[in-house]
């Protein structure tokens, strides 16, 4: 349910978790993410239909073409908490998800066994808080006594959050609703919410009726950037370090092609989105993406014995979401550290 809290929420998540386990222990790919697996043939990624390289390699067929020896099963979540609840039931092994709910996934309780290998997009205009227009909400401290929906455990909600702080408004005096992105557009249509705090195409959505108050780009430039990471199972990548490879060349092509070829790259999202080239061109101009040898810079993921500023940024993402009783506490920078994988990442950026 919409807003949901406490023990009620707790057993919605219990559900769910339930759920994702009979679908996998009934489907190809069998067991959780640290057993050994039934089908090691069958890699299942989660991905979100937010504009990426990871729309075109999944578009182009890429990974399959790579891996003709496996079966790519994409799987597609509304958000970073579900891909989270799906990696707790083993029921996927690579997924997209936002650097927030990964600097929740690698802290207590939840412990996710997966590294970071990858980094999709830096969070800029892509995500953002908007007011329907009429609310007379026109900076982040008009939010007091408002309703405000944004997917909880996401980079939204730790932007949200953020902007929040800085602007001296206490969470606990605004009515922060969770709702999915699709909610979102249902919950805004009906006039339930005053603001919301998403990304694309949701973002593009609400546009139509409301105004940026604070983007992504802004808390970035303050000092609380977020990303979009791509994640793998610690058991994959100790098992099938073949799979992260072939799946990083896809990436780092994706990458190319949205710098190379911007309306090819238009094209391929477009289709993913079920938007025009057009609207899809737009779209990928508010992220803002690394190109493929970046990656492996000290800013970034970094290289073997001197991991780069990625585990630092999901520390201080961590540090943040104790510091909202989000989490129980930070992980220790060393053990983020051990969190980004950096093997064979030179060679896959190469070109």
């Amino acid at each position: 349910m919409p807003g949901t809290r406490g023990p009620h929420r707790t057993s919605l998540l219990v559900a769910a978790l339930g759920a994702l386990v009979v679908v996998t222990a009934c489907g190809t790919g069998g067991g959780g993410a640290g057993d050994d697996r039934g089908d090691a043939r069958t890699i299942r990624i989660g991905y979100q239909a937010f504009p990426s390289g990871d729309l075109i390699v999944k578009e182009k067929g890429w990974l399959e073409k790579a891996l003709p020896d496996h079966t790519i099963k994409w799987i597609k979540f509304d958000s970073g908490a579900t891909i989270n609840t799906a990696f707790v039931a083993g029921a996927v092994d690579l997924a997209a998800i936002g650097s927030s709910p990964v600097a929740r996934g690698l802290s207590e309780p939840l412990n996710i066994p997966y590294q970071v290998t990858w980094v999709l997009d830096v969070a800029g205009d892509n995500e953002a808080l908007v007011a329907r227009d009429g609310s007379g909400i026109k900076e982040v401290k008009d939010l007091a006594g408002r309703k405000v929906a944004t997917p909880f455990s996401s980079t939204s909600h730790y932007s949200l959050l953020a902007a929040l702080e800085k602007s001296g408004v206490d969470a606990s005096e605004v009515d922060l609703l969770d709702l999915e992105p699709q909610d979102i557009v249902a919950a805004w249509s009906r006039g339930d919410i005053d603001a919301a705090y998403v990304w694309l195409p949701t973002l593009d959505e609400l546009g139509k009726t409301g105004t940026t108050v604070v983007s992504s780009r802004e808390l970035a430039a303050s000092g609380r950037p977020t990303l979009d990471l791509g994640v793998a199972s610690t058991a994959v990548i100790e098992k099938q370090p073949e799979v992260i490879s072939a799946w990083r060349k896809a990436q780092a092509r994706a990458l190319d092609l949205i710098h190379d070829d911007p309306s090819a790259a238009s094209e391929a999202v477009g289709k993913q989105l079920g938007v025009s080239p057009r609207d899809a061109a737009a779209q990928l101009k508010q992220g803002i993406f690394l190109k493929p040898a970046e990656q492996a810079d000290d800013k970034w993921l970094g290289r073997p014995g001197q991991v780069g500023g990625l585990a630092r940024n999901l520390r201080s993402a961590a540090e943040f979401l104790a510091g909202q009783k989000q989490i129980p506490a930070a992980p220790e920078l060393s053990e983020l550290e051990k969190a980004v994988y950096v093997e064979g990442l030179s060679d896959a950026v190469s070109r």
